[in-house]
């Protein structure tokens, strides 16, 4: 409906002013749209632009199109409110068990994301790549978009020579309870530090990687055993995430099938490649890079480069749409990768980048104090989750408590996540990001908690009739909100921007919560009691859409 309504808007100002940029805005506290168009009119008529905006208001008032729409002029500024048959459409929409979901679209979608190595567990540091990429997964899912999410699985680079160098020497029993990622990070962190000590073993490291490209049996067994037992264990913590990757497409895949070597043909037959012995690299000064985009090594192996290029070819082929996550700290070789494909005439991937999410000083401790990994992360959230849901429902049982905290964290560390925008460092706050009173995941479920609480009292009480009449300024604000759910949607896959949808439901929360202490509910009689009654199942079913969209459980009791 509000996308509806908006294009309805422009087509009235396009109608009266003859111009195609009307000058649309949001039209703030005042109204749901605004416009500043008078301005550019005055330059051409020479005339006031207040005086512009009143004319303008009546050609507008004139037209039967403009049925439903209140249309003001205050001062140069025309303002559009939407009236009761927008609201009244607006919340029956919304209590549709598919509210949100958008026409299905026949552009598939190929989202890469977290593809960390195999060689320990997921850290802090990379769970702001899963978050933003499964929300993004999510988003294009409901957007009505056919979408495969993607894990690039390196299996044949340096660190995975030496987590197999690790394996085959080392013979590190498998601690009980311990989970594949924790088993291979041990084998990688000595193997590092037996390195350092003897830089002699090098070279074995060098030989391990030129037997898995030259297809070396016993070698590619020992390789892809070991990054299978690591990736087992980040699917565990991926899981505990809500995340899930359709696919996990392995780096050697290009090698040995023969895209790479294809790939490497085709830039071969660019003037800017250039060779020094065996290696092959590209100059890419004339596109704004400074250095070499080297493709192939000096002892003839390949790159990671190389491979990548071949992998995203290969997504080409099967998607309308290729989306890449990526650190800040692979801008350079995301714009090489994009740079190349497009010198060969090949489609870029789009990428999203993204800064880093850190722990305040002092937080918390870790094994070894070298890193977090997500697993403990998430644990120490679960138990501060623990603490305070006992604190708020010590009669629960404690199944019923941690079932409830489990929820809750998960929660609290996808949205304070996804809540900052994907250009922007984040601090991860452990008392904000679990704070009931405030705008934080739980503070969001709590609101879908209540609004099930309410329509489960107002069951009880013998039901309520639908009835979609408002006029109360609490019920209008939620009500307008509510609508916009679709059109929030639709921006974020368009501009690959999560945290927009965070920002959206957030503010979804702070309305309900708004209207729940201001306009009474289950006290209001006759058909103000069913009409609020209504517009509560319609922010919930809102809320519930919107919270699945992040990734988040839409609890029904906190």
């Amino acid at each position: 409906m509000y996308r509806e309504y908006i294009e309805k808007t422009i087509g009235l100002l396009r109608e009266v002013t003859g111009l195609e940029d009307v000058m649309i805005t949001d039209g703030g506290d005042h109204a749901d749209l605004a416009s500043t168009v008078s301005f550019a009119l005055a330059k051409t008529q020479r005339k006031n632009p207040a005086q512009i905006a009143g004319e303008l208001v009546s050609a507008i008032s004139a037209k039967p199109e403009a049925k439903g729409i209140e249309v003001s002029a205050k001062g140069p500024y025309i303002n559009f409110v939407f009236g009761g048959e927008y609201v009244a459409e607006s919340v029956r929409a919304a209590r549709s068990p598919d509210y949100g979901t958008l026409p299905v679209r026949n552009e598939k979608v190929i989202i890469e994301h977290t593809s960390a190595n195999p060689n320990g567990p997921l850290h802090v540091g990379h769970i702001r790549n899963t978050v933003i990429g499964d929300t993004l997964v999510r988003a294009f899912r409901k957007a009505g978009y056919p979408v495969e999410a993607q894990y690039y699985l390196n299996d044949m680079g340096r660190q995975i020579a030496i987590v197999a160098w690790g394996v085959k020497n080392l013979h590190y029993d498998r601690l009980p309870g311990e989970k594949g990622d924790e088993y291979i990070v041990r084998h990688y962190v000595e193997a590092n530090r037996i390195a350092k000590a003897k830089p002699e073993i090098e070279p074995e490291f060098d030989s391990m990687m030129e037997k898995i490209e030259a297809g070396d049996p016993e070698t590619v067994k020992l390789f892809h055993d070991s990054v299978d037992i690591c990736a087992d264990g980040i699917k565990e913590t991926l899981s505990s995430m809500n995340v899930v990757h359709d696919k996990f497409v392995r780096e050697t895949t290009f090698l040995w099938n023969g895209s790479m070597q294809d790939v490497l043909n085709r830039i071969e037959k660019l003037p800017t490649v250039h060779h020094e012995g065996q290696m092959m690299y590209l100059d890419l000064s004339g596109e704004g890079f400074g250095n070499r985009y080297v493709l192939r090594r000096s002892n003839g192996t390949s790159v990671y480069a190389a491979r990548d290029l071949a992998f995203h070819l290969w997504k080409n082929a099967q998607c309308d749409r290729s989306i890449d996550v990526l650190g800040a700290d692979h801008k350079l070789i995301g714009a090489q990768l994009q740079t190349t494909l497009k010198l060969i005439g090949e489609q870029p991937p789009e990428i999203v980048h993204f800064e880093f999410v850190s722990l305040p000083e002092g937080s918390m401790t870790t094994r070894g104090g070298v890193f977090i990994t997500a697993d403990e992360l998430i644990a120490e959230t679960t138990k501060r989750a623990m603490e305070e849901v006992t604190v708020r429902r010590p009669e629960l049982s404690e199944e019923e408590r941690a079932k409830i905290a489990a929820a809750v964290s998960v929660g609290a560390v996808r949205y304070d996540i996804v809540k900052v925008s994907a250009e922007k460092s984040t601090v991860f706050d452990w008392k904000e990001a679990l704070d009931f009173e405030r705008q934080s995941a739980p503070y969001i479920q709590y609101a879908h908690a209540r609004a099930c609480s309410i329509l489960e009292k107002a069951r009880a009480d013998g039901g309520f009739t639908e009835c979609y009449a408002y006029s109360d300024p609490y019920e209008l604000a939620l009500a307008k909100h509510i609508a916009q759910f679709p059109f929030v949607l639709e921006k974020v896959v368009v501009e690959l921007r999560p945290h927009l949808l965070a920002t959206y439901v957030r503010d979804l929360a702070d309305l309900f919560n708004s209207f729940y202490r201001f306009a009474p509910v289950l006290k209001a009689e006759g058909n103000v009691r069913d009409a609020r009654l209504t517009l509560v199942d319609a922010c919930r079913n809102t809320l519930y859409q919107a919270l699945g969209v992040l990734g988040i459980e839409a609890l029904e009791s906190m």
